[in-house]
């Protein structure tokens, strides 16, 4: 029998797929990467029995990145990245070997149905899937058909089935579109935020930003946040008047009036007004009028909409909002939450969706109430041609969701009924009176029906006082008229929700990247999200905006990355050439790069004004090398030493902290050692802020410390503390931290490992010899004779701590609480060293134990 490959966009996906196409009928195992599952059962494809092997991917399999050195910053001039510096596709995340994974599935297989989410990037991944399994897949009959595209919307049986019978094949244009805004946003964004990062902090101290981005999306989304932080700056208010009447309508009750001509910002005018009214006595109805009134139920749900009300009604930030409402589709609660449209198609099961509904404890009357009176046909609304509106496909509770994905969900269920149900209906009441020669007004609603109201109560007609009943020509007894003085508010700071608005309005960013966009501003720190979700610019967005505004306007504008976006939809529907706007926009942005470079002092005018100059920020720490002058340190992101005599600057490893080392020196610089920490259940190290920044050996790269320093006598190199090769991972070796005494650990300097020993022993040191098993440094251990767990009361032992059974009762793995990436192990890692070189006897080979002994190791720290 033939075999069908078949591919979903996440793992729990391809599980409810399978699930529903082989009726539950299926095994199941682990695919080689250990991320992903294959789930195998037989049935039929086009007329014939055939093997099915469902799996899926992780998102992306393929990202784009820019080769060789044209990725380091200090090797190229950021202009070269428009158009000289070569891309390629490299996988997006290394450890799950996913192109290996897939090619292993997809051999031998003779046809391949692609699962992926429908909408652009989905379309965009068909093909990275298809580039690495085609070349491994049974060659195809002459013209016969193996490449098939299914589009679905939600994970229901229905849905599914259906996709299966209607086959279709992938869209390349979609995916080139894909492929022209990541190569876009690669260039740009890359070349403008290398220039000015390395221009502003190698000039200021305090900007609290360890990466100053440029993207052509993100900084037009900064740029919304910082013009209404203008407004509200620039902002004087400005004094007005009010008339107020009240008369009353019996001895106990009375209505408050309304001015007819609102208000006037002249003192003297409103007194005028006010003498020619408050010594009236009466007020004569001119005019009664009574309308009925409806208030329209909402417009069936898009992406857009559910995020601004999560943002706004639900507290969620819309990254977050994102997050849940894909978890809730793959668990086939909610339709596709990708979408711009707002209008079913007439073949939607509204009913079906809505039956699903008629048993719920919170809403089940209203539901069967509406099955039984007949549903409302939802409002036309906008037809983007992509994806229904979000709907609920099945019934769930508090319980069973919890938290935040059931608020979510119980808003997109109510916003779903009331789609389909009736308008509010109410009767608006309006009565006009004259006092004297002025015009006031008073008005009142009836709800008749509330209609929609009643699943979205927070949408209903506010409770008002009724109003009395009269006609033209009847009087009422004036109460007292008064003059009221305000001023006008400034505008508040956007909200999420606001900004979301706007951003769909002039095209910045589309459904799916819009959350994306918005969580950039606020984790670069160029705004803070204060409380009802508003977006406070700091000084760092102001300074930026404001000096993108002085270079050159287009940069901040929304109009021309809305342009840019046009362009994309037009490859995306085959109508405009991928090569040539990918060209032409290109050449715009380096034009506008190279001006930029060359009048970047107007913004640096502006960064003068806000923020420090090294030299003056930070604290003293430790000696410069050259000059042996008091370095500073400056904490603010990216933390770094600058010694001002010299105008030199290190750079440190981050989220940490760090210290003075004891005033020990470096042998190869006289540059005084600092020790970085990660916190007490972390680990740390001494490092050389100039053997840090530039290696002294050929096999060092920039960014070790002496926990990676291969000088053979340094007292604090690894020569001198490692012990043997890390029990997880492969390129690591485990060193003693000197500093971490009475609490002893050993942890790895490539990976976050940490093995706590030896407590409250009174010294430990790194043996010269090495074990006769492994090959491991041996460590010499000195108790305190009242704490010691040694046998027999023994203060001091020389083991090894892989194969000593004494030293295996003392030592216990554990994981850093806190480490930054660039100490985690993965592949491409530099090679391990083994034990230290400086030891060895020459010629004798690094140590690498076989697996075997290596799982045997590794046992001895569970």
């Amino acid at each position: 029998m033939k075999t069908v490959l078949m591919v979903a966009e996440k793992p729990s996906l391809a599980q409810s797929i399978a699930k529903i196409l082989s009726r539950g009928n299926m095994s199941s195992h682990k695919g080689l990467n250990g991320a992903c599952s294959v789930h195998k059962y037989t049935g039929t494809f086009a007329g014939q029995p055939v093997h099915f092997k469902m799996t899926s991917v992780c998102g992306h399999v393929m990202t784009l990145d820019f080769l060789g050195k044209y990725n380091k910053w200090d090797k190229v001039d950021p202009a070269e990245l428009f158009s000289q510096a070569p891309t390629e596709k490299k996988e997006a995340n290394p450890k799950l070997n996913m192109v290996k994974f897939l090619q292993v599935e997809g051999r031998g297989c003779d046809y391949i149905v692609l699962w992926l989410d429908c909408d652009k990037e989905g379309e965009n991944i068909c093909f990275e899937v298809l580039d690495a399994v085609l070349p491994v897949m049974n060659n195809a009959h002459s013209g016969e058909k193996t490449v098939f595209r299914a589009r679905f919307s939600s994970i229901t049986d229905t849905d599914i089935c259906s996709a299966m019978t209607r086959l279709s094949e992938p869209d390349r244009n979609e995916a080139l579109s894909v492929d022209a805004r990541q190569e876009l946003d690669l260039r740009i964004g890359c070349a403008f935020t290398r220039f000015q990062t390395k221009y502003f902090q190698g000039k200021y101290g305090d900007l609290d930003s360890s990466l100053i981005s440029f993207g052509p999306c993100q900084t037009p989304t900064l740029g919304f946040c910082v013009e209404r932080h203008d407004k509200i700056q620039s902002f004087k208010p400005e004094t007005y008047w009010v008339l107020q009447a009240k008369v009353h309508t019996n001895k106990e009750e009375s209505l408050l009036l309304d001015w007819d001509r609102v208000r006037v910002f002249d003192r003297e005018i409103a007194q005028m007004f006010l003498n020619m009214t408050k010594s009236e006595k009466e007020a004569q109805v001119e005019a009664t009028s009574r309308k009925e009134k409806a208030k329209q139920r909402p417009l069936a749900l898009n992406t857009v909409e559910m995020l601004r009300v999560a943002s706004s009604a639900l507290g969620m930030g819309p990254q977050h909002a994102m997050q849940i409402a894909e978890r809730l589709y793959t668990q086939g609660y909610i339709s596709y939450p990708r979408t711009e449209t707002t209008h079913y198609p007439e073949n939607f099961d509204l009913k079906g969706s809505l039956r699903q509904q008629a048993n719920h404890p919170y809403w089940a009357d209203l539901v069967k109430q509406l099955l039984a009176e007949g549903i409302n046909r939802p409002r036309k609304g906008h037809d983007a041609g992509d994806h229904p509106p979000i709907t609920p496909m099945k019934s769930a509770t508090e319980a069973e969701l919890g938290g935040d994905a059931w608020r979510l969900y119980e808003y997109i269920t109510r916003h779903f009924i009331a789609t389909v149900s009736h308008d509010c209906k109410y009767l608006q009441s309006t009565i006009s009176f004259r006092i004297g020669p002025e015009k006031f007004t008073c008005s009142g609603k009836t709800v008749i029906s509330p209609g929609f109201t009643e699943i979205m109560p927070w949408q209903s007609v506010p409770l008002e006082e009724s109003l009395p009943t009269c006609q033209k020509g009847d009087t009422f007894t004036v109460g007292e008229v008064k003059m009221l003085e305000k001023q006008t508010n400034p505008p508040d700071y956007l909200t999420e929700a606001e900004l979301i608005t706007l951003m769909e309005k002039h095209g910045i960013g589309t459904d799916a990247s819009i959350p994306v966009h918005i969580n950039n501003i606020c984790q670069r720190n160029y705004v803070t999200v204060e409380s009802g979700r508003r977006l406070k610019p700091t000084n760092l967005g102001i300074v930026l905006v404001h000096g993108y505004y002085k270079i050159d306007a287009e940069l901040v504008l929304p109009t021309i990355r809305s342009a840019v976006e046009k362009q994309l939809n037009l490859i995306a529907q085959g109508k405009a050439d991928y090569h040539q706007v990918l060209g032409h926009t290109l050449d715009i942005f380096k034009r506008k790069f190279h001006y930029f470079v060359d009048s970047i002092a107007g913004m640096d005018e502006l960064m003068e004004v806000s923020f420090s100059p090294l030299a003056a920020t930070g604290k003293p720490l430790s000696r410069c090398g050259k000059c042996h002058r008091f370095m500073k340190y400056i904490q603010a992101k990216p933390s770094r030493l600058h010694c001002s005599h010299c105008d030199e600057t290190y750079t440190l490893p981050q989220n940490g902290t760090i210290k003075l080392y004891k005033e020990l020196r470096c042998p190869l610089d006289d540059f005084e050692l600092v020790l970085w920490s990660s916190g007490s259940r972390g680990k740390s190290y001494p490092l050389c802020p100039y053997c840090y920044n530039h290696p002294p050996f050929r096999d060092m790269k920039k960014g070790m410390g002496c926990n990676e320093c291969t000088h053979p006598t340094c007292q604090h190199s690894l020569s001198m503390l490692g012990i043997g090769q890390c029990v997880e991972c492969e390129n690591g070796v485990l060193v003693l931290d000197p500093t971490s005494g009475p609490k002893w650990k050993v942890a790895c300097n490539t990976c976050n490992v940490v093995a706590h020993c030896f407590e409250n022993a009174h010294r430990v040191r790194v043996s010269a010899d090495t074990c006769n098993t492994c090959e491991a440094a041996l460590l010499d251990v000195d108790f305190n004779k009242v704490k010691s767990p040694l046998p027999g009361n023994e203060t001091q032992h020389t083991g090894c701590i892989f194969c000593d059974p004494v030293f295996q009762e003392l030592v216990e793995l554990k994981h850093a609480a806190s480490c930054h990436p660039m100490h985690r192990g993965g592949p491409g890692r530099r090679q391990g060293r083994g034990r230290a070189r400086g030891r060895r006897p020459p010629g004798k080979p690094n140590p690498r134990r076989p697996k075997d002994k290596m799982s045997a190791l590794a046992a001895y720290f569970v």
